[in-house]
Parts: structure tokens; C-alpha cells; sequence
């Protein structure tokens, strides 16, 4: 596939590769030889942009990871933890709704028909012209919001978590965490803007500032103000995401606008304007994937103490080879979309199918390692201060049984934005969620007696993989998505998706066998981890697997790049 950006911006240090304009000017869909040199330069760019999202975003994991050890080595996983985690549900739910999935699949598109019109030639600047059309307005409606979950703070927790035997600490949390809807919603708005761009180094940075955010406030305030510090935190992170990305928007939108392509050109392109619909869909998707959070704190409150805290440590930890396999497909979101702006559905769909297939090997191999060596993983990160061993036993059962669930994650944020790119309306993804949700909701409200937190992470992943299935299953032909949208060829992709599989299941066991055989959490990690990926690479590779191919050619062009200083 090729990539055809739009405009020739001059470099930043933000890591965004540029095409030159003799190729920015070139047909849609010419130079689509692999071989030829354009390739080479669209191969270039995609390794580039994915390499510093990749980087940013492990190193935002990694401060992840730092921020829930200091959560549970000051508070533990207890009353307190629990309270401060039905808190953190909201800002959770206004990250996926303004930042993840909700304004970058509205926004994305829609800057990227911009710059098209933009490129070609079209009266004025569509770009600016969309920003002064919405900023003002969902910055109105964003304050507006924060406002409204602070005032009614007691009813959020009420209807979050009934269960819990004294909610003021958890109303305490939910008005300070109000706060971070705004400075989320600006963070999104920033961050699509960005990508559309082309600019990758300030949005992968977002999570670094939040994180850092949090952090310091949970040390400097915690000795005070106990896990009111870390709502705090949120706050103070929110609007740290939105000062790291403010500078480059800045540049990008008082930048000079680039010559069109040619007199006349704006007329090829279709100029749509954002549709009250597009958002609705999207929206309510967004927010019907995140309730998933609200219906497993909903049936954790009536659990023991640290029943919430234990899922929430679990899918922390978990959730990060999902965040890592979502990084290609971060990156290519705009390319897909811009490709569909410039009528050019051959090209948007074989990319969107090499997509899959890598992002899969790379959430298989993380979830290996996540079940064969769950108990070393939780000792090691967790396991000091008001955090027991019992805690580790815990959270680690737990968070076996939910990375059982880790493909269909990382299949339906891949496969969402499929529905989404061409910037059109979709009802389909809603519905779909919304059975999958039910799906969960019942599972769980049968298992939680029985099996208690492991019952909520089995529905969890019963839920999401049945989604994942049927968003697949939409894909066969454009009734989901719409016309000039993306199709998928489903037997080819899940023929190509069991390679993978079969090397995990192998992978696994013979890792949690190699874990269990060591005393030392560390020996045992290390081991089992290493056991997991050479399994899982020999496998896979043997089988067959095409995302490997793929992926050995991005590190050889990463490797390749490195090696001259052209990262720089």
C-alpha cells in the first residue's frame, strides 16, 4: 500500500515523516508497486510514525504501571481503593468516549476530507474553517458536562456502584475527576487534529503527562489527603495531556496553506459536513464498549473488599499488549481514511487486512505471556506496602481469565475503525456492541456468586470476543458501513488469524510450565517469557503466519534507520 498525504509540511521533531510533493501530487492509487521507490517512501513513513507512537506509548504503559503500583503500595486494595477506582470510572469512560474511540473516529475523517479539499484547491481553508465550526461548541459542551457530573456526584456513585458500604469518599473522588472531561475532550480534539496531520509525537505523549500527573499527585498529597490525591491527579493530568499537544496544533493550523495540486481540484473531492448522526453513532458505541467497566464495578460493589481493586490491577496489566497491538492501527487510521476521501477502497482495504493480522500475532504473543506467567507478573509489580500476597493470588486468577479476552479487544478497536473512516454514519458497530454488552451483563450477573471476580472477567471475555465476531462478520460487504467504505475478506483474514492461535495455545502451556518450575519471580518471568515468545515466534512461523513478514520488514526498516541516524 501507499500512502498519499495531502500536503508536504516542513519537518518537526515530533517524528512525523513527510512525502515529497511530486508524490503528493500523484493520482490516487498510482505507484502502488511494492517495489517501486513511492513504496519505499510510504513503508518509510508508516515505520517512522509507528516506531515513536510505539515508543511513546509503551513508555506511557510503563508509567501506567509505576502510577497503579503507587496506588497500591500507599492504599493497598482495599475500602479506599475501591471508592477512589468508582471514581475513576468516569474519566475512564470520557477517555474511550474523547480521546480513544469517540471524537478520533468523528474527528480523524473529518480533518482528513478537510485537508483533501484542502490539497486540491478548495475556497478558503477547510481546515480552519472545520476547527472555528467545532471547538468553540464542544468545548461548551464539555464544560458543560464536567459541570453536570460534579453537581450530581452522589447520584454517579449511587448508580456506579450501590453496593458500596459508605460512598462519600467515592462522591469526593467523582468531584474532582469532573474536572478531567474537559481537559479530555480538549486532549481528543487536539489529538485528532494531529494524526490527520500526519503528527504522531504529541498525541503518543499524551498518556506520559497523565500519568506523570498522577503520580506526583498521589507522593506529594497522598500523606494529606489519602486516595483523594490521585483524583486529584487526574485532573492535574487531563490538563497536562492538552499542554503537550498545544504547541505542535498551534503550528499545524497557523502554518501557510499549501498549494492545491491544480486549478480547479477541489472539485474532486466531496465535501461533507460533520453530521449530527456520525457523532450519535459513534458515541454511543464508544460509550457502549466502556460500559463494560460500569457492568463489572457494578457487580464487583456487592463482592468483598478490594473485589473492584483486584479487576482494576488485573486488566491493567493485561490490557497492555492490547494498547501495544492498537499502535500500527493508531497510525494507519488516517492513512485509511484519506485513502477512502480520495476514492481509493482497494488501497484502505489492504491495509485495513494487513492491519488485523499483524495487530493479532503481536495481542497473541502478549497474551502468552500474560497467562503463563500471571502470579510472577503480580508479585513483582504489585507486591510490597499495604499489598499483600493474597492480593497477588487474586488479582493473578483474574487476570488469567480476562486475557482470555485480549483478541477480541484488540479486534474490535481495529475493526471499528473500518466502519467509521469513511466518515459516514454506522448503526451496525452500536448494535453489535450493545449485544455484546448484554451478552456480558447476563454472564456475569449468573457467575458473580459462584466464581466471584473471575465469573466478571470470564462474561468480560465471552462478551468481547462474540463482538469482535460479528463486527468481522459486518465487514464481508459495505451494508455496515456504507458506500466508498471498507470490506474485508473474512475466510482469508481468519484463516490467517488461526496460525497465530494454534501458536498460542502451545506457547502458553509450555511457558506456564517453564514459570512454575522457579522459585524466584524473576527467574520465573524471565524464563516463562522467554519460553512464550520462542515458542510462539517458531510456531507462527512455521505455520505460516503473515504478520510476521510484515512486521520483520518495519524492524529492518527501524533497524535500517537507525543505523544512519535518520530518526533524528
Amino acid at each position: 500500500m501507499t500512502v498519499v498525504p495531502s500536503q508536504t509540511p516542513g519537518p518537526e521533531a515530533d517524528g512525523a515523516a513527510t512525502v515529497p510533493a511530486a508524490r503528493a501530487a500523484a493520482p490516487a492509487g498510482a505507484g502502488t508497486d511494492p517495489g517501486s521507490a513511492s513504496a519505499s517512501v510510504s513503508r518509510k513513513f508508516l515505520a517512522r510514525a509507528t516506531l515513536v507512537t510505539a515508543s511513546l506509548s509503551i513508555a506511557g504503559s510503563l508509567l501506567g504501571l509505576v502510577r497503579d503500583q503507587s496506588l497500591a503500595r500507599l492504599f493497598g486494595a482495599g475500602s479506599d481503593t475501591d471508592a477512589f477506582l468508582v471514581a475513576w470510572t468516569v474519566p475512564e469512560l470520557a477517555a474511550t468516549l474523547l480521546i480513544e474511540d469517540g471524537l478520533a473516529l468523528v474527528l480523524i475523517p473529518a480533518f482528513s476530507l478537510a485537508l483533501a479539499r484542502r490539497a486540491r484547491g478548495a475556497p478558503g481553508d477547510p481546515v480552519r474553517a472545520l476547527v472555528a465550526a467545532t471547538l468553540p461548541r464542544l468545548c461548551l459542551a464539555f464544560a458543560a458536562v464536567a459541570a453536570l457530573v460534579a453537581g450530581t456526584a452522589p447520584y454517579v456513585v449511587q448508580v456506579l456502584a450501590p453496593g458500596l458500604p459508605d460512598p462519600r469518599l467515592a462522591v469526593d473522588c467523582t468531584r474532582l475527576t469532573a474536572i478531567s472531561l474537559l481537559a479530555f475532550g480538549l486532549a481528543g480534539y487536539c489529538s485528532a487534529a494531529l494524526r490527520a496531520h500526519r503528527r504522531f509525537f504529541a498525541p503518543a505523549a499524551i498518556y506520559v503527562a497523565y500519568n506523570t500527573g498522577i503520580v506526583a499527585a498521589m507522593f506529594l498529597l497522598g500523606g494529606r489527603w489519602g486516595v483523594r490525591s490521585a483524583a486529584v491527579g487526574v485532573a492535574v493530568g487531563g490538563c497536562l495531556m492538552v499542554a503537550v499537544q498545544l504547541p505542535s496544533l498551534w503550528r499545524q493550523l497557523t502554518s501557510p496553506a499549501p498549494a492545491a495540486d491544480g486549478p480547479g481540484a477541489g472539485s474532486g473531492v466531496e465535501e461533507r459536513p460533520m453530521r449530527l448522526a456520525l457523532v450519535a453513532a459513534v458515541l454511543l458505541f464508544a460509550l457502549c464498549r466502556q460500559s463494560q467497566v460500569l457492568v463489572e464495578r457494578f457487580l464487583a460493589s456487592s463482592l468483598p473488599s478490594g473485589a473492584i481493586s483486584h479487576l482494576n490491577y488485573a486488566q491493567k496489566v493485561a490490557q497492555i499488549p492490547m494498547t501495544l497491538s492498537l499502535m500500527v492501527c493508531t497510525v494507519t487510521f488516517p492513512v485509511v481514511a484519506r485513502a477512502l476521501a480520495d476514492g481509493d477502497t482497494e488501497r484502505a482495504r489492504s491495509r485495513v487486512e494487513r492491519d488485523l493480522v499483524l495487530a493479532s500475532c503481536v495481542v497473541l504473543l502478549g497474551m502468552s505471556a500474560v497467562i503463563a506467567c500471571a502470579p510472577q507478573m503480580i508479585e513483582l509489580l504489585f507486591q510490597r506496602g499495604a499489598f499483600t500476597a493474597d492480593d497477588t493470588v487474586a488479582t493473578a486468577d483474574v487476570m488469567r481469565v480476562y486475557a482470555l479476552g485480549l483478541l477480541g479487544q484488540t479486534l474490535v478497536g481495529a475493526l471499528v475503525r473500518s466502519y467509521f473512516s469513511a466518515g459516514r454514519p454506522s448503526w451496525y458497530p452500536v448494535g453489535v456492541m450493545a449485544a455484546g454488552i448484554a451478552v456480558t451483563s447476563l454472564i456475569g450477573a449468573v457467575t458473580v456468586r459462584p466464581w466471584g471476580v473471575a465469573g466478571i472477567a470470564a462474561a468480560n471475555a465471552f462478551g468481547i470476543t462474540a463482538t469482535a465476531a460479528l463486527l468481522l462478520a459486518g465487514l464481508r460487504t459495505s451494508r455496515g458501513a456504507g458506500p466508498n467504505s471498507v470490506t474485508v475478506r473474512v475466510r482469508q483474514v481468519l484463516a490467517e488469524l488461526s496460525r497465530p492461535v494454534l501458536a498460542t495455545i502451545a506457547a502458553t502451556v509450555a511457558g506456564a510450565f517453564v514459570a512454575s518450575r522457579l522459585q524466584s519471580p524473576v527467574a520465573g518471568l524471565a524464563a516463562g517469557c522467554l519460553t512464550v515468545t520462542a515458542v510462539f515466534v517458531l510456531l507462527a512461523w512455521a505455520l505460516g503466519a503473515q504478520g510476521f513478514p510484515s512486521a520483520l520488514r518495519s524492524v529492518r526498516t527501524v533497524k535500517r534507520r537507525l543505523t544512519h541516524g535518520r530518526f533524528r
